[in-house]
């Protein structure tokens, strides 16, 4: 799909790390959903990929350096004019080259001029990522106002794996996407230096090895959540029970399968959290034998199903939760929801609570949601259906006001 006039400009950096070659499918996600890309690697990043592929993806010329084409002073322009500058992979080189002003060559250059929101994914083994070199260089990057994710968990060039593996392109593109429907509300990543934990999707509990009792939730609303967190600029921990989609870019993700397992990790990561946010279906219920083996049809009537209850991991976390922080919560309704869901409020204790009509297509397994936002002082935000970006947008917001009091 073309550019058209009016297309989000983005200026796709590129440096020089083996993970180069990850940056051409994000050019070609970016330039396929309609945004106008022009690539600006360094010199060391055609080692890895040539100048021709760039140009060839992106429909323009590839440029390393301030002298080409001086007369259009390109190391002013790309950054005068773009909406959104994203550097996948980021290296430690070009990080530290960022934090202290330099202009030695075209990226770094755009970098200095740029005045819409910057990205940077940062790609590189371990050691590179854990040096205190580094660690300090993000933090400077990040006080400044660039949103720096964090590197995925994984691979890395040769036999080694760890941290510092570029995330998957379809996240970046993702984080990109939501950066740049912020407009200039991107330049301020009103979430920077804030740990957010949010649950997401629904748990499974066992009966014997092949059944389950479970629930619908696809685990998008969570998603979506961890997704706008990690554009505003947050420290994202993601707890995703059942989910099948991949980890958002920059996010710490801890799969859970049950709703105990779910209950040690989100009592756990949350004890430091500046906002919780529990939007998974955990089940209120579990079976109180788990067999073995696969229960028989055989002959004869099965025996009644015992259920007991499972910890309310929401109510926990809002008891014991800290001055300052926020707790949301998240409500599945079928019928009376206003009523049902300011009952649960007053029930949980947390400081939001998100309620949706869920069936007939909504909420559940969609793209879209609508939501009403209640609170103790009589909030009653109505959250017209929309896409799930959309109404976690609106969470984050109040929040944000929330954490800043």
């Amino acid at each position: 799909m073309a550019a058209g006039p009016g297309a989000p400009r983005v200026v796709l950096g590129v440096s020089g790390g083996i993970a180069a070659y990850k940056a051409c499918e994000v050019l070609r996600l970016l330039t396929e959903s309609g945004h106008d890309v022009v690539v600006v690697p360094t010199e060391a990043a055609l080692n890895f990929v040539g100048a021709a592929t760039w140009e060839a993806l992106s429909g323009h010329p590839v440029s390393t350096d301030v002298w080409s084409d001086a007369a259009a002073v390109p190391h002013v322009r790309l950054g005068q004019s773009a909406d959104l500058v994203l550097v996948a992979p980021a290296t430690a080189d070009l990080m530290a080259r960022a934090v202290h002003g330099r202009a030695d060559d075209l990226l770094a250059a755009t970098l200095l001029t740029a005045r819409c929101p910057v990205v940077m994914a940062p790609a590189m083994h371990t050691e590179m990522w854990e040096h205190p070199a580094t660690v300090d260089n993000v933090a400077a990057l990040r006080r400044r106002g660039i949103l720096v994710l964090d590197p995925a968990v994984g691979r890395l060039t040769g036999s080694d794996s760890g941290r510092g593996r570029l995330p998957d392109p379809v996240e970046l593109v993702a984080v990109a996407r939501r950066v740049l429907a912020r407009g200039v509300d991107g330049l301020r990543p009103d979430l920077s230096g804030r740990r957010v934990v949010i649950s997401a999707g629904g748990t499974r509990e066992p009966l014997d090895p092949v059944r389950y009792l479970g629930n619908r939730s696809s685990g998008r609303q969570g998603w979506a959540l961890a997704q706008t967190a990690l554009s505003r600029g947050a420290e994202v921990v993601l707890v995703a029970a059942n989910v099948s989609l991949g980890d958002p870019a920059g996010a710490k993700v801890i799969r859970v399968g049950t709703a105990a397992q779910m209950h040690d990790a989100m009592r756990a990561e949350a004890a430091a959290a500046d906002a919780v946010v529990m939007a998974a279906a955990v089940a209120d219920f579990r079976p109180a034998v788990r067999h073995d083996t696969k229960v028989k049809k055989g002959g004869s009537d099965p025996e009644p199903l015992v259920l007991v209850r499972n910890a309310d991991i929401l109510a926990e976390i809002s008891a014991d939760k800290r001055p300052g922080q926020v707790v949301v919560g998240f409500a599945a309704e079928t019928n009376d929801v206003l009523a049902n869901g300011r009952a649960k409020l007053a029930s949980k204790g947390c400081d939001l609570l998100v309620v949706n009509e869920v069936g007939d297509r909504r909420g559940f397994e969609t793209a879209d949601n609508e939501a009403v936002i209640l609170d103790a002082d009589g909030l009653a935000l109505e959250v017209p259906r929309g896409p799930k970006e959309a109404l976690a947008d609106t969470v984050w917001d109040l929040v944000s006001a929330r954490l800043s009091r």
